[in-house]
């Protein structure tokens, strides 16, 4: 798709929950659309996550300017603690909703473009609608997640009540986007229950993170084993229960052979570490600047992606299995759905189903013994997906074509 040419001195606002130092692509969209000569501001929280509290250097004001690489950002206040308490994530979802929102009827005017980046909850999205209904902007919300299908996955009970306020309130956020993107595939039958077939729904996947290959790796272990590594969030809906139990299900002979990795933080971890126990062959990491992630990748022999077994889960693409793919590893797909479509139809790696622990628990056991050229056979497709579906630079094209028309 040809890219459209560039009006000067043409302003967009980024509406995201999440920002710099927060690791998410929102981050390369920003600096792409500034270098590119567009005036690029960004209304976002105190940064926070994944950790649920404020980043070292940054006071938890109720709103303030900050300047990232020359990008102006708006900052509202966070509310913490929301890691274990599912009461101040909430909170944390309305605070951003009603602030944001008052930012946006005083300075929404003088913004010619709204890009959304929704990243879980769809309240996030309500400044931007304002925006839009205010002062007639175009806006685009790019879809990381799917409500309410996430809301009730998570453990709300789907009363009459909440499935009904639920679905008036997507209908109203998707109704007044301009245009909508969606990060997965199967995204697309889900949200046509709430979109009019008049407005497309654009696929435009994530992208693979930069990654330094040329650093060292990193010394997993003392001995040689097969190293298996989970890197990302540690929530309850990762799967890493299944996955430990798994694992620790091995035979010695095999537990002696292999290591399982797992690099990150989240509100589970404490759990995840509790049910590993005092087990020698599984090590916690802890959470790593993604800036230094490919050094356990370039030691790892296989990279795990997984999620609880639920249909919502079964579209959605985690943005993790793209860097996977970057880190040039086999893919252990324990998970049901488009990410495992993706690994198996273009040989990435092997799967497993993710509530089957007997399942999970064989397909350890074949890595293990799989030979090291039977795993290179995993990797020879990575550069094609890479150039194609999964293109940084043609995604973030397609993204301002439809924004910007």
């Amino acid at each position: 798709m040809r890219l459209k040419v560039l009006t000067l001195n043409k302003k967009i606002l980024i509406v995201s929950e999440c920002f710099y130092p927060e690791e998410f692509k929102i981050n390369d969209i920003a600096l792409n659309w500034k270098d590119r000569g567009y005036e690029v501001e960004v209304l976002t929280l105190v940064p926070t996550y994944p950790k649920g509290k404020v980043f070292p250097g940054y006071k938890n004001k109720i709103f303030f300017k900050d300047i990232f690489q020359g990008i102006n950002v708006f900052r509202i206040h966070a509310v913490t603690g929301y890691v274990e308490s599912p009461i101040k994530k909430l909170l944390k979802y309305i605070n951003f909703m009603l602030i944001a929102s008052v930012v946006a009827i005083f300075k929404g005017r003088q913004y010619d473009y709204i890009f959304g980046y929704n990243l879980g909850s769809l309240t996030d999205m309500v400044p931007g609608v304002i925006i839009r209904k205010l002062y007639k902007k175009p806006m685009l919300i790019w879809v990381q997640d799917l409500w309410p299908d996430t809301v009730y996955a998570y453990g709300f009970r789907q009363t009459r009540f909440l499935s009904l306020f639920l679905t008036y309130f997507v209908k109203f956020i998707f109704k007044n986007a301009t245009y909508i993107a969606i990060s997965g595939k199967g995204f697309e039958s889900k949200l046509k229950l709430y979109v009019k077939d008049s407005k497309k729904l654009h696929y435009l996947p994530n992208w693979a993170d930069d990654l330094n290959m040329d650093l060292e790796a990193e010394t997993l272990s003392k001995d040689s084993k097969v190293h298996f590594t989970f890197a990302g969030n540690i929530g309850k809906v990762q799967n890493l229960e299944n996955i430990i139990n798994s694992f620790c299900s091995l035979p010695d002979e095999y537990q002696k052979r292999a290591q399982l990795n797992i690099v990150g933080d989240g509100s589970n971890l404490k759990y995840i570490k509790a049910l590993a126990g005092n087990n020698q062959a599984i090590i916690f990491y802890g959470h790593i600047n993604r800036d230094y992630m490919a050094k356990y990748y370039k030691a790892s022999d296989f990279l795990i992606i997984s999620l609880i077994d639920k249909p919502i889960f079964s579209v959605t693409v985690p943005a993790k299995i793209q860097t996977y793919i970057e880190a040039k590893k086999p893919i252990l797909a324990i998970i049901n759905g488009d990410v495992a479509d993706i690994v198996i139809n273009n040989n990435l790696g092997l799967y497993a189903h993710p509530s089957d622990l007997s399942s999970i628990t064989e397909v350890f056991k074949k890595c293990i013994d799989m030979p090291a050229f039977k795993r290179s056979k995993f990797i020879e497709n990575n550069d094609k997906i890479l150039m194609t579906t999964f293109n940084k630079d043609t995604i973030i094209n397609d993204l301002t074509n439809i924004l910007i028309t």
